[in-house]
């Protein structure tokens, strides 16, 4: 996570030089959390970057359901916005949606809810990178799962040094 750490740091130096917004959703335990909005402050995105949580169970879909909102607000309100996702996830959901009346969620299943909020983002037709967490020598492989379902471009993070990463996203934000 510190390869991602350094690699974010140095991409948000370059997201003040273009003037570009950067926004920052992190899910660890029994929830997800916008730590930050979609901003051009450096120093704010970097202290949040700074806490952010990693470890811990997984609320996957919350946080694919979060970044869904994130996304439609930005298209509405900045139409124009170039947007680019990062996914940083092994894909292991075992963490489920809480409750609702929605019947468009299968309730209490954590996989099947990623599933359908991945479906979903990957409707919106915004480039994404996955970039798979997952590490050790038994795999789940829930990382390609899930970028195959969100459209996105996959990268297992554990092969990336923080140079190779911020150039593979600095290519993925020219598209």
């Amino acid at each position: 996570m510190e390869t991602v750490k350094g690699a974010v740091i140095s991409l948000l130096m370059d997201a003040y030089q273009q003037r570009d917004k950067v926004g920052v959703i992190a899910f660890r335990g029994t929830k997800a959390e916008v730590l930050l909005e979609p901003t051009r402050s450096v120093e704010l995105a970097e202290k949040q970057l700074q806490r952010l949580p990693t470890g811990g169970r997984t609320p996957l879909a919350h946080a694919l359901s979060l970044t869904s909102d994130m996304i439609h607000r930005l298209q509405r309100h900045e139409p124009d916005q170039a947007l680019l996702l990062i996914v940083l996830s092994d894909g292991k959901a075992n963490v489920a949606l809480p409750t609702t009346d929605s019947t468009d969620v299968d309730v209490g299943d954590a996989w099947k809810q990623t599933e359908q909020m991945a479906a979903q983002l990957g409707q919106l037709d915004v480039p994404t990178l996955l970039l798979d967490t997952d590490s050790g020598h038994v795999r789940v492989g829930r990382g390609k799962e899930l970028s195959h379902l969100l459209g996105a471009d996959y990268l297992l993070l554990e092969d990336m040094t923080a140079d190779g990463l911020v150039h593979t996203i600095r290519q993925a934000a020219q598209r």
